[in-house]
């Protein structure tokens, strides 16, 4: 009987992880679908390809590397130690104190609920340098960023490992992040940050005198499209990362994560709403969705514990800050087409920087270093990085070639090729 409670916890959890995952996944859709809609129709394909390629770049590259450096589990790509059917048998069978409540999946839906966390990093990234980058440079820095940048970041603060001597965030620190506003988050938008800063703006898009040219997107209903798909995926993103469901206590705290999820987007949505039209008069749709993508990443830190309430509070001051991000990082001439900085790193961190208002055993202190050491290696690794690609290979795409498009330097065919002026 006891081995059979087992065994249905342990089915119930694995289902619950791969369910969570594949709902990760498809944020990979919504991320594709906002930033073709955010760009110019001449550089769709382009996008595109980054976040298909991405994707599957990501989950090898973890599969090979990433997963070992960040839990020190082994090069499963070569040791298939995810295989082991008996080591998963003995996680219920060799029980002494019977059933503790204690988390059992299978070892291969952690890694792959993992997996999708690191496609989802990247995908950060993709959106901040369209337009005026090198594919194939984006997917080297890809696979540089997702074997080793993401895994050696998220080692700190889940995985417990002391990387090249480093300390763990969790063990010195308190450091608290639910489900990566900072481990996914804001290392993303650090990584982009680097990047932006070396590849410079758009052309056309700040004038000699420092001012701001809009270069609206292609297509607005897709871009509205990637942002509920975000929406959904997000309630997997946190949902799961409950780790169970299986008991009263951990089937309550799914509920509680969904509901102050969904909280905080509204909210964020609200707060951009709001602070858009007392701003410019209009009703700005590309603010309101980043609000709402900024409400999401700000609860990621602290679903678990926040209030409705206060998630509401949460994702209305995200909202408000995404959009004064979004304007300051034009008047530095920072050009992020889609607002991911703004987004994924301003949010981020304020994700981090609430913890301590409802989560027992933070500190302010202690996020706030938390978010430095991220953002100092995040920032730091790929800047060294960007710098060597821009030295020996150049990280941009010609001028001639950003005035016809990438769609077309970069892939070879149009995604609208009807609406074309050769057609």
């Amino acid at each position: 009987m006891e081995n059979n409670i087992y065994a249905l916890q342990y089915a119930l959890d694995t289902f619950y992880f791969l369910m969570g995952g594949a709902f990760v996944m498809w944020m990979a859709a919504g991320f594709a679908m906002l930033e073709s809609g955010l760009v110019r129709a001449k550089n769709t394909t382009e996008i595109l390809t980054k976040n298909i390629v991405l994707y599957g770049l990501a989950c090898t590259a973890y599969l090979a590397v990433g997963y070992h450096i960040m839990y020190g589990g082994g090069f499963f790509l070569f040791g298939m130690d995810l295989l082991d059917t008996q080591a998963v048998l003995t996680q219920f069978t060799n029980r002494e104190n019977g059933f503790d409540g204690a988390a059992i999946y299978s070892p291969a839906a952690d890694f792959f609920f993992q997996a999708v966390f690191v496609a989802t990093c990247m995908s950060i990234v993709s959106g901040a340098i369209a337009e005026r980058m090198k594919l194939w440079i984006f997917l080297t820095f890809a696979l540089v960023m997702t074997s080793i940048i993401y895994p050696i970041s998220g080692s700190w603060g889940w995985g417990g490992q002391e990387v090249f001597g480093l300390y763990s965030l969790t063990e010195d620190l308190g450091f608290k992040d639910f489900a990566g506003s900072g481990l996914v988050h804001f290392v993303g938008a650090s990584a982009a940050l680097a990047g932006v800063i070396l590849l410079g703006p758009r052309i056309g898009k700040y004038g000699e005198r420092g001012e701001v040219r809009a270069i609206p997107g292609a297509n607005l209903p897709l871009a509205t499209l990637g942002t509920f798909i975000l929406w959904l995926g997000w309630f997997g993103f946190n949902g799961a990362s409950v780790l169970k469901l299986s008991d009263i206590t951990s089937a309550h705290s799914v509920a509680v994560v969904f509901l102050n999820t969904n909280a905080a987007a509204s909210g964020g949505l609200l707060g951009a709403l709001i602070i858009s039209y007392l701003k410019f008069r209009k009703a700005d749709l590309t603010m309101i969705l980043n609000g709402a993508l900024a409400g999401l990443v700000a609860i990621t830190a602290s679903p678990d514990t926040t209030s409705p309430v206060l998630a509401v509070l949460i994702g209305v001051a995200a909202g408000i800050l995404v959009v004064f991000s979004i304007l300051l990082m034009d008047k530095l001439q920072l050009d992020d087409p889609v607002g991911a900085i703004s987004v994924h790193g301003v949010a981020g961190l304020l994700g981090l920087l609430v913890v301590p208002l409802s989560a027992e055993g933070t500190s302010f202190l202690g996020q706030l270093a938390g978010a430095a050491t991220l953002f100092i290696w995040a920032f730091g690794a790929s800047f060294a990085v960007w710098w060597l690609l821009k030295r020996f290979f150049g990280l941009r795409i010609s001028a001639e070639d950003e005035y016809q498009g990438a769609d077309i330097s970069e892939c070879g065919m149009e995604a609208y090729p009807e609406f074309s002026n050769k057609a």
